[in-house]
Formats: C-alpha cells, sequence, structure tokens
C-alpha cells in the first residue's frame, strides 16, 4: 500500500468514527430534551386565567344543546312544519313546502397521528443510517438503527400529539 491510499483508508475510518460519535450523540441530545422537563410549569398555567375571546363557551353549549336533538325528529318536524302558501292567482293556490336541513355528521379523523408518521419516518432512516454505519453487518446495523430511529421519532411525535391535545 502506498503513502496516499493508506492516508485515505485513516481519514475514511476516522470519519465513520466521527459520523457515529456525532450521530449518538444527537439521539442522546433529543433524548435529554424530550423528556426534559421544567419545574414550576404547572403552576405557572394555573395562574393564568384565559378569557373567551372567540365564544368558544357559546359554541360548546350550542353544540351540547343540538347533540340532544334526535336527527329523526328533526326531520320528521321539518317535514311536518307549516306550509307557505302563495295566492297568485284569484282562483289559483301553490302550496310549497320547506326542505327539510339535511342532517350533519361529524366528520371523522382521518390519516396518521404525528407520533406514528414519527415512527416510521425514524425507524425508515434509521435503519438506512445503520446499514451505512455499519459496513461489516448491514442488517444488525440495518435493525438496531430502525429500533434506535423509531423510539426517538415515536418521543418526539408523542410530544407533538400532546402539544395539539390528542390524547
Amino acid at each position: 500500500m502506498g503513502l496516499s491510499t493508506q492516508f485515505i483508508y485513516l481519514k475514511s475510518e476516522i470519519m465513520k468514527k466521527t459520523f457515529t460519535l456525532l450521530s449518538l450523540l444527537l439521539a442522546a441530545v433529543v433524548l435529554i430534551t424530550a423528556c426534559s422537563r421544567k419545574p414550576g410549569a404547572e403552576e405557572a398555567v394555573k395562574g393564568v386565567s384565559y378569557e373567551d375571546t372567540v365564544g368558544f363557551a357559546q359554541f360548546q353549549q350550542w353544540k351540547a344543546q343540538n347533540e340532544r336533538v334526535d336527527p329523526a325528529k328533526a326531520y320528521q318536524t321539518a317535514a311536518a312544519a307549516p306550509s307557505v302558501v302563495y295566492v297568485t292567482a284569484p282562483r289559483r293556490t301553490v302550496t310549497r313546502t320547506a326542505a327539510p336541513a339535511p342532517v350533519a355528521t361529524a366528520p371523522a379523523k382521518k390519516g396518521w397521528s404525528k407520533a406514528a408518521k414519527a415512527t416510521a419516518i425514524g425507524a425508515g432512516s434509521g435503519a438506512v443510517l445503520g446499514a451505512v454505519i455499519n459496513k461489516k453487518n448491514r442488517v444488525l446495523g440495518g435493525v438496531i438503527g430502525g429500533v434506535l430511529g423509531g423510539g426517538i421519532g415515536y418521543g418526539i411525535g408523542r410530544s407533538m400529539d400532546k402539544k395539539d391535545g390528542r390524547y
């Protein structure tokens, strides 16, 4: 081996070790950041009073009142509503009835939660990085990287779900 090939080999080994250490350090920082909790944060929130600036309480009251109404009875009531009579000519009478309002159904939640998305992304990217880093046994590296990446991704996504109010 020449001097230049030895230098290239040493450089690549140093870069592999540096990349591995940096990725482990980044994973540790993410875990510490995701798991840390500021003491006294709950007490600060308890002292704050939030005003109803957009009429949310009124909306919830209206929603609770309308959820108690049976849709079948509401349809029958609208169908049995008094007809509107228009007299257009002295001997001709036109009767029109109002069409019942369609019953609105609540839209079903669609899609993945942020925890599921982050888990999938973390597992996929972790598997790829693990296979790239561990060149001697790529399958083992991919499995370990996928598990670690999935765990880190789940932690990040779960915290985002909690912030959005999704339990």
